[in-house]
Protein backbone atom coordinates (compact mmCIF):
# COMPACT_ATOMS: atom_id res chain seq x y z
CA UNK A 1 0.00 0.00 0.00
CA UNK A 2 2.61 2.42 1.19
CA UNK A 3 4.78 1.55 -2.58
CA UNK A 4 1.10 2.33 -4.28
CA UNK A 5 0.68 5.73 -2.69
CA UNK A 6 4.25 6.59 -3.34
CA UNK A 7 4.13 5.76 -6.82
CA UNK A 8 0.60 7.31 -7.34
CA UNK A 9 2.69 10.78 -5.52
CA UNK A 10 4.86 10.72 -7.63
CA UNK A 11 2.71 10.38 -11.11
CA UNK A 12 0.76 13.27 -9.62
CA UNK A 13 4.00 15.23 -9.38
CA UNK A 14 5.16 14.27 -12.74
CA UNK A 15 1.36 14.84 -13.86
CA UNK A 16 1.31 18.12 -11.88
CA UNK A 17 4.63 19.18 -13.27
CA UNK A 18 3.52 18.99 -16.89
CA UNK A 19 -0.03 20.89 -16.43
CA UNK A 20 2.12 23.75 -15.15
CA UNK A 21 4.41 23.59 -18.04
CA UNK A 22 1.66 23.36 -20.15
CA UNK A 23 0.02 26.27 -18.36
CA UNK A 24 3.44 28.57 -18.37
CA UNK A 25 3.63 27.61 -22.32
CA UNK A 26 1.09 30.35 -23.84
CA UNK A 27 2.01 33.46 -25.66
CA UNK A 28 1.09 36.15 -23.08
CA UNK A 29 3.23 33.76 -20.73
CA UNK A 30 6.24 34.18 -22.71
CA UNK A 31 5.89 37.90 -23.55
CA UNK A 32 5.35 38.66 -19.30
CA UNK A 33 8.58 36.21 -19.01
CA UNK A 34 10.27 37.95 -21.52
CA UNK A 35 9.67 41.39 -19.97
CA UNK A 36 10.32 39.95 -16.12
CA UNK A 37 13.98 38.89 -17.45
CA UNK A 38 14.74 42.25 -17.84
CA UNK A 39 12.89 43.64 -14.49
CA UNK A 40 14.99 40.70 -12.56
CA UNK A 41 17.99 41.63 -14.89
CA UNK A 42 18.51 37.84 -15.94
CA UNK A 43 21.40 36.51 -16.58
CA UNK A 44 21.11 36.52 -20.44
CA UNK A 45 19.69 40.27 -20.45
CA UNK A 46 22.68 41.19 -18.32
CA UNK A 47 24.72 39.08 -20.67
CA UNK A 48 23.40 41.02 -23.62
CA UNK A 49 23.77 44.59 -22.13
CA UNK A 50 27.66 43.40 -21.30
CA UNK A 51 27.82 42.66 -25.23
CA UNK A 52 26.27 45.68 -26.43
CA UNK A 53 28.08 48.06 -23.81
CA UNK A 54 31.85 46.43 -24.92
CA UNK A 55 31.04 47.46 -28.63
CA UNK A 56 30.75 51.16 -28.31
CA UNK A 57 34.18 52.49 -29.01
CA UNK A 58 33.76 55.90 -27.37
CA UNK A 59 33.00 54.22 -23.93
CA UNK A 60 36.20 54.28 -21.34
CA UNK A 61 35.77 52.04 -18.44
CA UNK A 62 33.81 54.58 -16.37
CA UNK A 63 30.95 55.54 -19.17
CA UNK A 64 30.57 51.56 -19.77
CA UNK A 65 30.01 51.11 -15.50
CA UNK A 66 27.67 54.01 -15.27
CA UNK A 67 25.91 52.88 -18.13
CA UNK A 68 25.29 49.43 -17.06
CA UNK A 69 24.33 50.98 -14.04
CA UNK A 70 21.64 53.55 -15.81
CA UNK A 71 19.97 50.44 -18.06
CA UNK A 72 20.03 48.33 -15.22
CA UNK A 73 17.58 50.67 -13.39
CA UNK A 74 15.77 51.07 -16.71
CA UNK A 75 14.97 47.80 -16.76
CA UNK A 76 14.22 47.77 -13.18
CA UNK A 77 11.67 50.40 -13.25
CA UNK A 78 10.39 48.73 -16.71
CA UNK A 79 6.42 47.92 -16.59
CA UNK A 80 4.25 46.45 -18.75
CA UNK A 81 0.37 45.16 -19.29
CA UNK A 82 -0.70 42.59 -21.51
CA UNK A 83 -3.56 43.84 -23.19
CA UNK A 84 -4.41 41.24 -26.30
CA UNK A 85 -3.63 37.86 -27.32
CA UNK A 86 -4.80 36.51 -30.64
CA UNK A 87 -3.57 32.89 -31.59
CA UNK A 88 -4.32 32.00 -35.32
CA UNK A 89 -2.77 28.32 -35.05
CA UNK A 90 0.97 28.20 -34.84
CA UNK A 91 1.39 32.01 -34.83
CA UNK A 92 0.54 34.89 -31.94
CA UNK A 93 0.73 38.33 -31.55
CA UNK A 94 0.59 39.17 -27.98
CA UNK A 95 -0.34 43.22 -27.53
CA UNK A 96 1.66 44.76 -24.24
CA UNK A 97 1.53 48.86 -23.48
CA UNK A 98 4.90 48.99 -21.59
CA UNK A 99 6.16 51.99 -19.91
CA UNK A 100 10.10 52.96 -19.71
CA UNK A 101 12.26 55.94 -19.03
CA UNK A 102 11.90 58.18 -21.96
CA UNK A 103 15.88 58.94 -22.98
CA UNK A 104 14.66 59.66 -26.67
CA UNK A 105 14.57 63.67 -25.59
CA UNK A 106 17.80 63.78 -23.75
CA UNK A 107 19.80 62.08 -26.35
CA UNK A 108 18.51 64.45 -28.86
CA UNK A 109 18.62 67.33 -26.94
CA UNK A 110 22.37 66.42 -26.68
CA UNK A 111 22.96 66.02 -30.45
CA UNK A 112 21.22 69.70 -30.62
CA UNK A 113 23.83 70.74 -27.95
CA UNK A 114 26.85 68.85 -28.97
CA UNK A 115 26.31 71.05 -32.88
CA UNK A 116 25.67 74.68 -31.02
CA UNK A 117 28.60 73.80 -28.73
CA UNK A 118 31.09 72.04 -30.23
CA UNK A 119 34.23 73.38 -28.68
CA UNK A 120 33.27 72.20 -25.04
CA UNK A 121 33.89 68.77 -25.98
CA UNK A 122 37.17 69.76 -27.79
CA UNK A 123 40.50 68.27 -25.83
CA UNK A 124 43.46 70.38 -25.62
CA UNK A 125 44.82 70.43 -28.66
CA UNK A 126 41.17 72.00 -30.27
CA UNK A 127 40.14 68.70 -31.53
CA UNK A 128 37.11 66.60 -31.21
CA UNK A 129 37.07 64.22 -28.44
CA UNK A 130 34.17 62.08 -27.70
CA UNK A 131 34.41 60.24 -24.31
CA UNK A 132 33.88 64.11 -23.36
CA UNK A 133 30.53 63.86 -25.00
CA UNK A 134 29.66 60.87 -23.81
CA UNK A 135 30.65 62.22 -20.23
CA UNK A 136 28.12 64.86 -20.99
CA UNK A 137 25.41 62.59 -22.50
CA UNK A 138 25.34 60.01 -19.56
CA UNK A 139 25.18 62.97 -17.28
CA UNK A 140 22.06 64.04 -19.01
CA UNK A 141 20.55 60.62 -19.27
CA UNK A 142 20.80 60.04 -15.32
CA UNK A 143 18.90 63.01 -15.27
CA UNK A 144 15.63 61.87 -17.20
CA UNK A 145 12.78 61.20 -15.28
CA UNK A 146 9.74 61.37 -17.34
CA UNK A 147 8.45 58.32 -18.90
CA UNK A 148 6.60 57.13 -21.45
CA UNK A 149 4.03 54.30 -22.57
CA UNK A 150 4.47 52.11 -25.71
CA UNK A 151 1.87 49.49 -27.24
CA UNK A 152 3.99 46.68 -28.82
CA UNK A 153 2.72 44.03 -30.90
CA UNK A 154 4.85 40.96 -30.12
CA UNK A 155 4.73 37.57 -32.22
CA UNK A 156 5.46 34.26 -31.19
CA UNK A 157 5.68 31.02 -33.31
CA UNK A 158 4.77 27.59 -32.14
CA UNK A 159 7.93 25.66 -33.05
CA UNK A 160 7.86 22.40 -31.17
CA UNK A 161 4.85 22.47 -29.38
CA UNK A 162 6.12 25.29 -27.54
CA UNK A 163 5.75 29.12 -27.95
CA UNK A 164 8.74 31.18 -29.24
CA UNK A 165 8.92 35.18 -29.43
CA UNK A 166 10.06 36.11 -32.31
CA UNK A 167 12.70 38.50 -33.31
CA UNK A 168 12.32 41.90 -31.53
CA UNK A 169 12.17 44.84 -34.49
CA UNK A 170 14.54 47.63 -34.38
CA UNK A 171 12.36 49.99 -33.55
CA UNK A 172 10.23 47.90 -30.38
CA UNK A 173 13.97 47.37 -29.52
CA UNK A 174 14.72 51.28 -28.89
CA UNK A 175 11.25 51.86 -27.12
CA UNK A 176 12.03 48.97 -24.93
CA UNK A 177 15.33 50.50 -23.91
CA UNK A 178 13.75 53.77 -24.25
CA UNK A 179 15.74 55.23 -27.05
CA UNK A 180 12.74 55.63 -29.46
CA UNK A 181 12.94 58.85 -31.08
CA UNK A 182 9.28 59.54 -32.98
Amino acid sequence: MKKLIAILSVLALFTGCSCDQKMMDTPTKKVEMFFSNYQSLDDEVMTQLDEIVAEEENFNTEHREAYKELMKKHYQDLTYDVKDEIIDGDVATVTVEIEVTDYSKAMSDAEDYLAEHPEEFQDENGEYDPSLFVTYRLKQLKEVKDKVKYTLDLTLSKVDDEWKLDNISDVDERKIHGMYIY
